[in-house]
């Protein structure tokens, strides 16, 4: 996770203030080289509860203002619509590796974005697909120094065209502005550590403020051209930065808590669909700075509604997680969890030629069990991550230039 240059970053550091007055806890063992699994300290449950959540919804006016404006189109139409493909120079050193794809030359090698987020059709479905096709989208994030805020953008790879070098195409998030009368939209400056695909919604993690929560039922196509251009123009055309597709903003997912507990870090997100109902899960990112400083690592659980696909209040109406732990594990980059064990993406560095600085994996079976570390079991850089359990898949992907694979492994193997 490269820190955001702009609002994230100081958004980050409010949360570390924030967290200053917690007690500190010793960190979990996550330094050691040696390869292989090793045991740590066990999670501390917390009170879930204490986790909240509050809904707010994109003027539904507005919204149908720019579906009258712009073309609707499918995410199988996208998915067919790849204008890249992918090329590997070589394979990812991953433990239990069974998958694996890159980015074309210009996406493998570009400082201008950085990929974070991760998830599948098969979060979408549990069937695996998403109008009969078989789909990864990734979250990048703008990183350029041109003075042009991008915000966010999604790579959507068709492997149903093929599963090693699936051929792909950004579209832009945006979130919606201006009037029913005028509608335009703009970019959305967020981090996206984490994404999670839930029927036709992507939920994209907002470092200090929850959820942002995107319709693929509102899919648009605008004008190309220009690489400036962004929303409604004097002309009456769309554009967003000569990107062909945007995929708008329609909710958002604003977090707090009660009881005395630091707002939580919004790191990352992933899909449970091992759990009954079917859950989310967060966790957030913290240096080994932030911990020596009395910063707090949790990872929460939060049910979410298969019949709306929002997050799920409880029977009090509030939406509330359902659990809560404390790891202090530093450079958490991705979670989730398959039928009570938490995994856990965590970075070790950009020693390219190291091999000690190759992610780590770590599980812990809830609520009690000790915390494993599967020392260099990623590829440096590893970022968030993502499970299809029609394949055994436990997906993840590298964030550095030169090192950006896409990759999956083999999940019951650890």
């Amino acid at each position: 996770m490269r820190r955001r240059r702009r609002s994230a970053l100081a958004v980050a550091s409010l949360g570390v203030v924030a967290l200053l007055a917690s007690a500190g806890q010793a960190t979990a063992s996550q330094t050691a080289d040696e390869q292989g699994p090793s045991l740590a300290a066990a999670a501390t449950p917390l009170t879930a509860s204490n986790f909240r959540y509050t809904l707010s919804e994109t003027s539904s006016s507005l919204t149908g203002a720019l579906d009258s404006a712009l073309p609707n189109v499918s995410m199988s139409t996208v998915a067919d619509d790849g204008n890249r493909t992918p090329s590997c120079g070589s394979a990812p050193s991953v433990t239990h590796r069974t998958a694996y794809y890159c980015w074309n030359d210009g996406d493998q090698d570009t400082s201008d974005w950085y990929p974070q987020g991760i998830t599948t059709s098969s979060d979408a479905f549990a069937a695996g697909t998403y109008e009969g096709r078989r789909i990864n989208l990734v979250s990048w994030y703008d990183h350029a120094e041109d003075g042009i805020d991008k915000g966010v953008r999604i790579s959507v790879s068709n492997l149903s065209a093929s599963a090693s070098a699936p051929p792909y195409r950004h579209l832009l998030l945006v979130e919606p502005s201006g009037t029913a009368a005028a509608p335009s939209f703009k970019p959305v400056d967020i981090h996206a550590g984490g994404i999670m695909w839930y029927g036709n919604l992507l939920y994209v993690a907002d470092t200090g403020g929850g959820f942002r929560v995107f319709d693929l039922d509102h899919l648009w196509q605008v004008s190309t051209g220009s690489a400036s251009k962004i929303g409604r123009q004097s002309d009456g055309s769309y554009h967003a930065f000569d990107y062909k597709y945007v995929l708008p903003q329609t909710a958002t997912f604003t977090d707090s808590t009660v009881g005395g507990y630091a707002q939580l870090q919004h790191s990352s997100v992933s899909l449970d669909r091992s759990s009954s109902p079917d859950s989310v899960v967060v966790s957030e990112y913290r240096s080994k700075d932030e911990l020596e400083k009395g910063a707090q690592v949790r990872t929460i659980r939060v049910p979410i509604d298969y019949t709306n696909r929002y997050l799920k209040p409880a029977s009090d109406g509030v939406v509330q997680a359902t659990e809560a732990y404390r790891t202090d594990l530093e450079s958490v980059q991705g979670s989730t969890a398959i039928n009570g064990e938490f995994f856990f993406s965590q970075s070790d560095g950009d020693d390219f030629s190291n091999p000690t600085s190759d992610g780590d994996l770590h599980t812990f079976v809830a609520p009690s069990g000790s915390i494993v570390r599967h020392g260099d079991a990623l590829t440096v850089g590893a970022e968030d991550l993502s499970y299809d359990p029609t394949r055994d898949y436990l997906w993840s992907l590298g964030e550095y230039p030169g090192h950006r694979w896409v990759y999956a492994a083999d999940a019951s193997s650890f």
